[in-house]
């Protein structure tokens, strides 16, 4: 089921400059932390998985982690770009940056349409997490594969239904169609860490 690193919309990558340091500097520290507890990393076959993101403005563009950065250890201002446009019926992606956008990039898009109240997207990867939580949080048909209009309706229609219910669960989505993958969202990149590695936490806490 894994089938990571390939990007499925059409890409319009505008080589440019980094977005500036002040802008990153909170997504490279979070990104570090998804990196060294294994959520963000490399397949053994060198394909990295796993992108973090942060809304930017105007309301349309955010700031996301390249394609291909998932097996660097650390990441400088090169491995950071904006997306500035993004248009689903069309399957299609505009960014500018030292690199073009992650392959995951029209999922992120997809939760800040969702709602203006999400400004943080992190999407990892976790057997554990994957195993325990699908089906029973928001879950993704496991005909719709990742980076694809489908996957962003998808996630729309998981995560609006989610905020509007009574007694919203965890701020997770989880990929049917596309092993070990889960999503977190918040408000703030703080919170969709905290989400994470709590989760993550209790599935080696003891039972009482």
């Amino acid at each position: 089921m894994h089938d990571e690193g390939y990007i499925k919309f059409n890409a319009h990558w505008t080589e440019g400059p980094p977005p500036s340091w002040h802008k990153i500097r909170a997504l490279n520290e979070y990104r570090q932390v998804m990196y060294d507890h294994g959520l963000i990393g490399a397949l053994p076959d060198g394909i990295g998985f796993g992108n973090i993101s942060v809304r930017d403005e105007p309301n349309a563009r955010f700031l996301i982690t390249g394609s291909a950065t998932g097996n660097h250890r650390q990441l400088g201002p090169e491995h950071f770009t904006t997306v500035t446009d993004y248009d689903f019926d069309g399957n299609s992606l505009s960014c500018r940056g030292p690199v073009t956008a992650s392959s995951e990039s029209l999922t992120h898009a997809a939760f800040y349409t969702a709602s203006r109240s999400i400004g943080a997207v992190i999407h990892v990867h976790h057997a554990g997490l994957w195993h325990s939580w699908i089906d029973r949080l928001p879950t993704t048909s496991i005909h719709v594969t990742y980076g694809t209009p489908e996957m962003a309706y998808e996630v729309i229609r998981l995560v609006r239904e989610a905020l509007a219910s009574p007694r919203p669960g965890k701020p997770l989505v989880v990929m049917g169609g596309h092993q070990d993958g889960v999503l977190a969202y918040g408000p703030t990149l703080g919170q969709a860490t905290s989400t994470l590695l709590n989760c993550c936490d209790r599935l080696f806490r003891p039972a009482r």
